[in-house]
């Protein structure tokens, strides 16, 4: 077949060619990382690796926990605060 006379791929077509990808870079995505792990447990420093991996993502989490957990108090409500303070301080001056 040339590249002019190919048909389209249906839907169940698609699906297959889809899910068929898919596989493909889940397979060569584990073989990185087996390669990956390999060369690490040849390592005598890999319990510090270890440990500096957890320590940096103890801080990630921490950071991101920061992140959304700290909310700054809304402009208005802040300005409302300090018009009810000023409201307060003229009328005890009276």
């Amino acid at each position: 077949m040339t590249g002019s006379t190919q048909r389209q791929p249906d839907g169940g077509d698609r699906a297959v060619l889809l899910v068929a990808g898919l596989a493909e870079l889940a397979v060569s995505t584990i073989g990185s990382a087996v390669g990956g792990l390999r060369g690490l447990l040849g390592r005598s420093d890999t319990a510090d690796l270890v440990r500096e991996a957890e320590a940096d993502l103890q801080a990630r989490g921490r950071l991101a926990l920061d992140r959304c957990a700290h909310v700054p108090p809304a402009h208005l409500e802040v300005l409302a605060q300090h018009v009810k303070a000023r409201r307060a301080a003229a009328d005890g001056d009276v």
